[in-house]
């Protein structure tokens, strides 16, 4: 295994990320904006809520891992997307720095301590390549829910785990982001 192998897993993750964003973000396009605001079962109460809060983590974890600090993040609310035209275009404008810091990373940062502060007032030292992990599978946890409660409306969810197979490939054909640029 090379010695950047991890950093090139991450740069992999970030760009399954975009790709299931851009996915999933394009089937939600299909609803009214009503429908995308409108209340279901799920941890946050609607499809807007859950893909806002994504975003919202999104840079907050960034935050922490490049030193700019939570409190210098300018999204306000716990919306500040309410239509998903603009919440597609925020992420996928995330989603490109994400894939940026992770393409530059080198091995050493992997262990870098980020200390992060939460909530509570309290600080946790995390390594970095912790923090990243936490950040994707956040992502997809979310998304999921997301995806669970486009299920229960006429827009067909999208398949959201045909990324990093070479079976998968047929199946992306046109679509951005790949496992192997």
């Amino acid at each position: 295994m090379s010695e950047n192998a991890l950093r090139d897993h991450f740069s992999a993750m970030a760009r399954n990320s975009a790709w299931s964003n851009h996915r999933l973000l394009s089937a939600c396009a299909k609803l009214t904006d009503a429908e995308f605001a409108q209340k279901r079962t799920s941890f946050f109460p609607s499809i807007q809520m859950t893909l806002n809060h994504n975003l919202i983590a999104d840079h907050v974890y960034l935050a922490d891992m490049t030193g700019v600090g939570r409190k210098n993040i300018s999204l306000v609310g716990d919306v500040p997307y309410p239509k998903l035209p603009d919440l597609k275009k925020a992420q996928e404008a995330f989603d490109a720095d994400l894939i940026a810091y992770c393409d530059k990373l080198t091995a050493a940062d992997m262990n870098r301590i980020v200390p992060i502060e939460w909530h509570d007032d309290t600080v946790s030292q995390e390594p970095l390549h912790l923090v990243l992990s936490h950040l994707f599978v956040h992502q997809i946890h979310h998304r999921g829910q997301a995806h669970a409660m486009l299920a229960g409306t006429n827009v067909p969810p999208p398949q959201l785990d045909e990324f990093f197979l070479n079976y998968d490939i047929p199946r992306r054909k046109g679509e951005p982001f790949t496992a192997r640029e």
